[in-house]
């Protein structure tokens, strides 16, 4: 029996929430596994799609007060209004009372998972949400650890425990199902501008040609 019944479970924008976890200004610095920019590019990239798509979002950050650094500044600019809980020291951030909580207040099932490290703050929260019944992504390229061998291990326990491994391209094209949906110009320019910066040029000539088709 595949743990990833697809399309049966697949993402709904209905039944989904996005949790970053411990994006940080000092833990990205020790991302290695991944580029770095690459890595900040991506979850800004997605948290414009959850608000692209009026999902909600829950963030958290760990001892933001000391060398982990506050919260990326520009993912924090990219979800206005969104709660921020400040962990004191909870590793697992679900063993924060307010976390657990916040989440659970979205009244959301599906939970999509991204942030520093993969292997302890994303392995962990996901493990938990599993354990407390949510269907949960985790966002590979929008999140980071130490070293390839870490995050390998890490995709391996959370994908044998029933953790689907993602991507920001294909959650966020999940969600959207059909570019004629609300959203899909907003997305398909975060794309363009995080993501895949490839697409922009999509985006250019598909502009063209149907400033092409209105001429003729």
């Amino acid at each position: 029996m595949p743990t990833d019944p697809y399309p049966a479970t697949r993402l709904t924008r209905e039944r989904a929430a996005v949790l970053f976890i411990d994006h940080q200004v000092g833990l990205l610095l020790g991302v290695h596994d991944h580029d770095q920019e690459e890595l900040r590019r991506n979850a800004i990239g997605l948290a414009k799609a959850a608000m692209a798509y009026q999902l909600p979002t829950v963030t958290t950050t760990s001892a933001d007060d000391g060398p982990n650094g506050e919260l990326l500044p520009q993912l924090a600019a990219a979800l206005p209004g969104a709660p921020v809980i400040r962990r004191p020291g909870e590793i697992d951030a679900f063993d924060n009372a307010d976390f657990a909580a916040a989440v659970k207040d979205t009244g959301r099932d599906q939970l999509i998972i991204a942030g520093i490290s993969t292997d302890v703050c994303v392995t962990f929260a996901a493990l938990s949400a599993v354990a407390g019944g949510y269907q949960v992504h985790a966002v590979l390229d929008a999140s980071g650890t130490w070293n390839q061998l870490a995050a390998q291990g890490a995709a391996l326990r959370m994908r044998d425990a029933g953790v689907v491994l993602n991507s920001t391209v294909a959650v966020t094209a999940e969600l959207q199902r059909d570019w004629r949906q609300d959203g899909g110009q907003q997305v398909a320019e975060m794309y363009a501008a995080h993501a895949i910066p490839f697409y922009g040029s999509l985006i250019s000539y598909a502009t063209r040609d149907r400033a092409a088709v209105g001429q003729g």
